[in-house]
């Protein structure tokens, strides 16, 4: 299964990419070239840590490369729909069997890759919840195993 992402972040993808491959990359180029004037390789602290931070950088290069070229690119506004897609806001009331009266409402953003935001509602459909929610409609009972808990989810509401 490919990875989704919205076209907000696939812009934000090339705009870092190509940030780290002119301007980072020449940044640390100059940092070994400097750490290297110091001496003796071997026991040059500054020289071992510009070429960790160049493993990091190339290993974030190869990543964003590989979203990029993997990723199916969605529009960020929804399609109307009657079920559950990226882009739908939705809200869930929490079932638990063990407490009578214990209903609690949640609302959330279903979003693709790299723009999940928990605390603020938006949940990736990379997640469990989000998984489990996908293709579903208002009345639909998913259940999400969070731990050793299984948490049951009834969709209240899609927009």
């Amino acid at each position: 299964m490919s990875r989704v992402i919205s076209k907000e972040v696939y812009e934000q993808l090339k705009k870092e990419l190509e940030n780290l491959k002119k301007i980072a990359r020449k940044e640390i180029a100059e940092k070994i070239k400097t750490a290297k004037e110091f001496g003796d390789l071997s026991e040059n602290a500054e020289y071992q840590s510009a070429l960790e931070e160049q493993k990091r950088l190339e290993r974030r290069i190869f990543e964003i490369e590989n979203i990029l070229k993997t990723s199916k690119v969605i529009k960020s506004k929804p399609i109307k729909s009657d079920k559950v897609n990226i882009g739908t806001e939705i809200e869930v009331e929490i079932i638990d069997n063990k407490v009578k009266d214990n209903k609690k409402t949640m609302k959330f953003k279903i979003v693709g890759f790299g723009e999940s935001d928990p605390l603020s509602g938006k949940i990736s459909i990379e997640s469990p919840l989000g998984k489990s929610l996908l293709g579903k409609k208002i009345g639909d009972v998913v259940e999400v195993s969070v731990g050793k808990k299984i948490i049951k989810y009834k969709i209240k509401s899609i927009k």
